[in-house]
């Protein structure tokens, strides 16, 4: 319960009709879940728009409305607001009505086009391990403690984010550590809340069908640190191109990470095989059961958020040793014929070439390299002959696939990531619509000590198709199959 004009501070308020000293028992962005005592915040989205459902709001008890355009008629007894944007107004509001729980929580962003999960997840394992309760949110999952919450988006809507990081503050967490997607940024989701540090990884071609161009893209993630305060930190890739161009306006303290040039977090890889990484972080030499080149920048990140927030440099070190990534993220097995099997969350032209050349400086040298990999529907169609052709450069046989189709035919985006391959390209690779089937062939077609990567998925339980997710899991078919055919 709070009082309407103390949600509202913050929000730029244009007009205001009815009284602000009314109670408020919840805030809602979805009509359907308004009842007696509620804000209904009306939002523009993608599918609908908020403003039509105004009435039916009011039909169901809300006692204010927040919208970008008042409507032509207003109910007797209720408050309406009307502001420039209702995606930053819920924000502020959400953030106030929970009484702001992220100031009290030591709260690290982590942005940027790669690596953003893996990067979270092994901070949440990191503190975790160093005696912290902590909360994760996060692609793959939210979780407080051991409890895990399904992750619907990368990061959530404002309201339901508060209502987590308030529900983590009440459980004694001390710690959060959050993906902060482009999105997010651009819908004003993450506006408002206090965070205690940033990180920023990398930036690639990815969203386009949202961003439109990549200097959007670039100028949305740089927003993230631009609105940092002074009390806090900014860690960036310095061996990224626009690595310090996130850093330019920030107010926080700013630092970066580097494996190829000077930088407060300086690594250097010693040795990168199948059983990990070997590393020397500043001058102590450590060896990471992760794996890869881009597993290294990943491991200097979470080491600077560490030292960050405070923790001592060789004990951080010494713990991270031990710990495991994130689900789905070049995630490795070995069959009992000796084939290995790698499931990798890579959707991105840039993640696939740093998967495939992750392989290439693993592989001996005589084994085949077996890719599966498709694109999703609805989503950035310019990424698909680059995503084929990336494939076909960097691998022995490819598979090209269905991913999650959405609405669109997946037979169509098989055409469009066929459409840019070269003449030698289109020698290695075969097409397979039906993903369950694409990966038994990839099974049958491999040999002892074959690799076979399995891309775009990763942690996915499922695949979308026409609206309707499908339970699937990359992890447990390549399993099957290896089972089906005794490989």
């Amino acid at each position: 319960m709070a009082v309407l004009k103390d949600i509202l501070y913050k929000v730029h308020l244009k007009k205001v009709q009815g009284s602000t000293s009314v109670d408020v028992t919840s805030i809602q962005i979805d009509s359907r879940k308004v009842s007696g005592g509620c804000v209904f915040v009306a939002i523009r989205g993608a599918q609908s728009d908020g403003h039509a459902f105004i009435e039916k709001a009011v039909s169901q008890g809300a006692v204010a409305i927040v919208c970008e355009q008042l409507p032509a008629s207003m109910a007797e007894g209720v408050t309406y607001i009307e502001v420039t944007n209702t995606n930053e107004a819920v924000a502020y509001m959400a953030h106030q009505f929970y009484g702001e729980p992220s100031a009290k929580l030591k709260l690290v962003g982590v942005t940027g086009t790669n690596g953003k999960t893996t990067i979270a997840t092994v901070l949440f394992k990191l503190f975790t391990q160093l005696g912290y309760k902590c909360g994760l949110i996060s692609t793959v999952q939210n979780q407080i403690a051991d409890e895990i919450i399904p992750a619907t988006h990368t990061t959530p809507d404002a309201v339901s984010l508060n209502a987590l990081l308030k529900r983590m503050l009440d459980e004694n967490c001390t710690h959060v550590f959050m993906e902060c997607s482009s999105h997010a940024i651009h819908q004003h989701r993450i506006t408002g809340l206090h965070f205690t540090g940033a990180l920023f990884s990398n930036i690639t071609h990815d969203h386009l069908d949202y961003h439109k161009t990549f200097e959007e893209y670039i100028r949305v993630k740089k927003k993230f640190f631009d609105d940092l305060p002074s009390t806090s930190f900014a860690i960036s890739n310095a061996d990224d191109k626009r690595g310090e161009v996130m850093l330019q306006n920030t107010h926080a303290k700013k630092y970066l990470y580097s494996l190829k040039t000077m930088a407060d977090f300086k690594g250097k890889i010693l040795e990168n095989v199948l059983t990990g990484l070997v590393m020397q972080v500043n001058d102590k030499e450590v060896h990471f059961r992760l794996i890869g080149e881009f597993n290294a920048y990943n491991l200097l990140a979470v080491y600077g958020a560490a030292v960050c927030l405070g923790e001592e440099s060789e004990t951080v070190l010494t713990t991270l040793s031990l710990l495991t990534g994130a689900e789905g993220r070049f995630d490795y097995s070995v069959s009992s014929g000796l084939i290995i099997g790698i499931v990798d969350y890579a959707h991105t032209p840039d993640a696939l070439e740093n998967v495939l050349m992750t392989i290439k400086k693993l592989r001996k040298g005589y084994e085949q390299v077996i890719t599966v990999v498709g694109c999703g529907g609805d989503r950035d169609k310019t990424k698909r002959p680059v995503m084929a052709q990336t494939a076909c450069d960097l691998s022995d046989r490819v598979i090209l696939t269905s991913d999650n189709p959405r609405t669109e035919d997946p037979a169509q985006i098989l055409r469009d990531m066929e459409e840019g391959l070269t003449s030698s390209a289109k020698r290695k690779y075969i097409s397979i619509e039906d993903r369950r089937e694409a990966i038994k062939t990839a099974v049958s077609f491999a040999n002892k000590e074959d690799i076979i990567l399995i891309a775009g998925k990763g942690h996915e339980k499922y695949q979308e198709i026409k609206g309707v997710k499908h339970p699937f899991d990359d992890k447990e078919i390549l399993r099957e199959m290896f089972e089906l055919l005794g490989k």
